[in-house]
């Protein structure tokens, strides 16, 4: 049972792992960001190619915290392959997200959408999962 729950939950383990990496290289661009604009801690401001990396780091943890619950009751409460397309489809819209946002301002919004339609898309599979299971 329990080889079975692990094979089953495999794909949505990866899509968090993938989601969270890509937090962690957003993490290490502020860093050498820091670096090359010379912006020592605490400071949060500097030139606009800085302030842009620390702005797509914030933004993915702000995003973090409404996808990984979501994510996870879609697939535990509908489908777990379905949830982990979508969950990928929110890693690569993320990825899309921190390379327009580094490049332009103007350039973070086909990121920015693609990942918030995927994330709108899991909550409405986590609460159509959920309500289904209430009886």
């Amino acid at each position: 049972m329990a080889a079975e729950l692990l094979k089953t939950y495999s794909l949505p383990a990866l899509v968090t792992l993938a989601a969270t990496a890509v937090y962690f290289g957003t993490s290490v661009q502020v860093g050498a960001a820091r670096g090359q604009h010379k912006v020592s801690p605490p400071a949060v401001s500097g030139p606009p190619a800085f302030e842009r990396a620390l702005r797509v780091q914030m933004n993915t943890l702000e995003q973090l915290a409404f996808f990984l619950p979501v994510f996870w009751l879609a697939a535990l409460f509908n489908a777990p392959t379905m949830a982990s397309a979508f969950g990928f489809v929110w890693v690569g819209g993320r990825i899309a997200y921190a390379i327009g946002y580094g490049r332009a301002a103007a350039q973070r919004a086909p990121g920015f959408l693609i990942s918030t339609f995927a994330a709108v898309v899991l909550f409405g599979l986590a609460l159509t999962g959920v309500m289904a299971h209430l009886g």
